[in-house]
């Protein structure tokens, strides 16, 4: 995975950029829960980073797996967390649903809806007739997530797809974040009607490539990195479209998660939050010494000896303890992934240490 500017050439396995990522990427793909707000709650920087990324001239789009909200209530849900944002910049996954449908059904088929506003209006937008009904004989279910969807309306949609309808999801994310923690999401939904029918289903939204390249397509961005929380959704996704990713701290996957990622769910830059977006990203090399090889990035190294983790930061060398969490700068954070992912590439599996906290840069802050 590469990037065309000379100053944001490819390191292993980390990218890394000289100038801030808003100055080298011409749009962001930004996910919402997670990244921008976590269910009602504020996220700390959000705003600041993606409000400075667009000041810097950076476009925004904005893509989410949540379908229950049509474009104006995502840029109204923006706005009350401060963040800037247009209808045209919001592309949710009930209209990769709609479009999806759209190469496979007739202008004005009529679709039976397993969700909120938001599927409904991205289905009228592609033309298609909504019917409420399976009586209605529909020639698709599209199901996204809404808190109305009950069990009615899911017995409705199992109905229709018994009878013949396409079972489309606008997205398989198993939870959704809230501010009280993770709530069932409409992966989970979709498996119980999927089961209760015994029908495959297509599933829109990430993590399948193609909600990057129609958004990217209405952007109209030549470099674009995707941002997202979620590494088997955001960063797969991304992966899958060769698109470069920005993976930060505030929703569901944890640092843990990163230093144990699967390759396809590596993301390609590491930060805490949205600043990622408004700082340069220092490049992380392979340093061999006497002691062996090290990961180093900016002022930090890391490296895996054994089974057990090092790092060392503002000239002081530490060692995880396994089932205790540590406390680290954000480059031995960087650093600590290179090595981590080198070694689990070799089949050499680290202790599971689980960092949940990580120092921003040089300050006493912690997220």
């Amino acid at each position: 995975m590469t990037d065309p500017t000379d100053d944001c050439a490819p390191s292993t396995p980390l990218l890394f950029s000289s100038r801030p990522l808003a100055q080298a990427y011409d749009v962001a793909l930004l996910d919402l829960d997670g990244v921008c707000f976590a269910g009602e709650a504020r996220i700390p920087h959000a705003a600041e980073g993606a409000n400075g990324a667009r000041a810097l001239g950076m476009g925004l789009s904005f893509i989410t797996n949540n379908a229950s909200r049509a474009p104006q209530t995502v840029v109204d849900k923006l706005a009350a967390n401060d963040i800037e944002a247009f209808a045209r910049e919001v592309f949710t996954a009930a209209m990769d649903a709609a479009a999806l449908l759209r190469e496979r059904l007739d202008p004005g088929a009529r679709v039976l809806v397993v969700g909120g506003d938001g599927v409904r209006r991205a289905l009228e937008d592609e033309g298609f007739t909504v019917v409420d009904g399976a009586d209605q004989d529909p020639a698709a279910v599209v199901q996204g997530w809404d808190p109305a969807v009950d069990w009615a309306m899911m017995s409705e949609g199992a109905y229709a797809i018994r009878a013949g309808a396409i079972h489309v999801a606008t997205n398989t994310d198993a939870t959704l974040p809230t501010e009280r923690g993770f709530a069932l999401g409409n992966g989970s939904l979709v498996a119980a009607v999927a089961n209760a029918t015994g029908r495959d289903y297509l599933a829109a939204g990430k993590p399948f490539p193609d909600i990057y390249r129609r958004a990217l397509a209405r952007a109209g961005g030549e470099r674009p990195l995707a941002v997202g929380d979620r590494l088997n959704t955001d960063h797969v996704g991304a992966r899958a479209a060769g698109i470069a990713g920005l993976h930060v701290l505030t929703g569901v996957s944890s640092a843990r998660d990163v230093l144990l990622a699967a390759p396809e769910e590596r993301p390609t830059f590491l930060h805490t939050d949205l600043r990622g977006l408004l700082e340069p990203h220092p490049r992380v090399t392979r340093v061999d010494g006497d002691e062996g090889h090290w990961w180093r990035a900016g002022s930090c190294r890391a490296r895996v000896v054994g089974t057990a983790l090092e790092w060392e930061e503002d000239g002081v060398r530490r060692r995880a303890q396994s089932g205790r969490r540590a406390d680290v700068a954000l480059d031995a954070y960087r650093a600590l992934a290179c090595a981590v992912w080198e070694s689990l590439d070799a089949g050499i599996a680290p202790e599971a240490v689980s960092y949940t906290h990580l120092r921003a840069h040089e300050t006493d802050s912690y997220l």
